[in-house]
């Protein structure tokens, strides 16, 4: 009994307690819980307050950055000297800029200047080339005219050979045009290119125009009375005799040969009146014609131009086709 006691107290004493001990919350688990990603908020948190929170995040980074991208470098002041050279460098720049476009024009316009130059003096030589024509002609012309009224203030008109009222007053009706090479002077004219020629030839160049224009106006006054003479004429003046008279005129204006003149006064042609009234107003007419005055005007624009086209040459180095 006793050792069925002891053996049963023995057993006791063998067979350890268990204690149950209170549950409690492990602090690692609160840790894990706090560094769990942002899917494992409790469920008791709104979701709102969750989005919030991650755009205000975004919204500080987003600043952040702004702020870092605008924020703007220190510059170092300048001093005025440099001011001053960095202004004078840019005006040195504006001023080269204008000097170098004002050359470039210069050059341009006395390129230009040398081209109408060139084609003016190759009008002028041909303007001096028909004046010389003009010249001989109406010079011949005014001298036959003179004798024809010297004859007629001496004579009665039956009493002078008809050959030489034919021949003289054949000048009396003659119509000698003046046509100007002056495409080059109405194109400066009209486009204001006088100016790139230099004030001097310029001048010269508008003195010029001027002769041509009064000597052009001369010649239009005149065709009146140029129309009246040849009615006058037809009176007095058979038309196919007039033509063989002009016949021998165009042959001496190419080489004089008084032979062939005095060989058509020689044949005497009849004439178509010998009345005194029709020749006086005949010769009042060729009078008011004033040939002598158109000779002096060609002269003086045919001078003109001689003078003109010497300085063209020499100012602009032109030299002769």
């Amino acid at each position: 009994m006793e050792d069925g006691g002891r053996s049963r107290k023995d057993g006791e004493s063998r067979s350890p307690k268990v204690v149950k001990k209170p549950e409690v919350e492990s602090p690692k688990s609160e840790v894990e819980e706090n560094n769990s990603a942002p899917d494992s908020y409790p469920d008791d948190i709104p979701q709102s307050e969750i989005h919030e929170s991650e755009l205000n995040k975004s919204e500080i980074v987003n600043r952040k950055s702004e702020m870092e991208i605008h924020h703007h470098p220190e510059v170092e002041k300048k001093g005025f000297k440099e001011y001053l050279l960095e202004g004078l460098m840019i005006f040195i720049a504006v001023m080269m800029g204008f000097f170098a476009e004002s050359l470039r024009e210069h050059l341009s316009e006395n390129k230009r200047a040398k081209e109408y130059a060139a084609t003016l003096y190759s009008d002028l030589k041909a303007d001096t080339i028909s004046l010389d024509k003009y010249l001989k002609r109406i010079n011949f012309g005014a001298a036959q005219v003179d004798t024809l009224m010297q004859l007629l203030s001496a004579n009665d008109p039956k009493d002078i050979p008809s050959g030489k009222l034919y021949w003289y007053g054949l000048f009396g009706g003659m119509q000698l045009g003046f046509a100007p090479h002056d495409a080059t002077l109405l194109e400066m004219k009209n486009s204001g290119s006088l100016r790139f020629l230099k004030p001097a030839i310029s001048r010269m160049v508008a003195e010029y125009d001027q002769r041509l224009q009064f000597f052009k106006s001369t010649e239009e006054s005149e065709l009146g009375i140029y129309t009246e003479v040849r009615k006058t004429k037809a009176l007095l003046f058979n038309f196919k005799y007039n033509d063989a008279a002009n016949t021998v005129v165009q042959r001496i204006y190419i080489k004089y040969n008084r032979a062939l003149i005095d060989s058509f006064i020689k044949t005497n042609p009849p004439l178509l009146s010998t009345d005194k009234i029709i020749f006086n107003q005949f010769v009042e007419l060729v009078r008011s014609r004033f040939l002598k005055n158109q000779a002096a005007y060609a002269d003086s624009l045919n001078h003109h131009a001689i003078v003109l086209l010497a300085a063209l040459k020499k100012e602009y180095d032109l030299e002769d086709e």
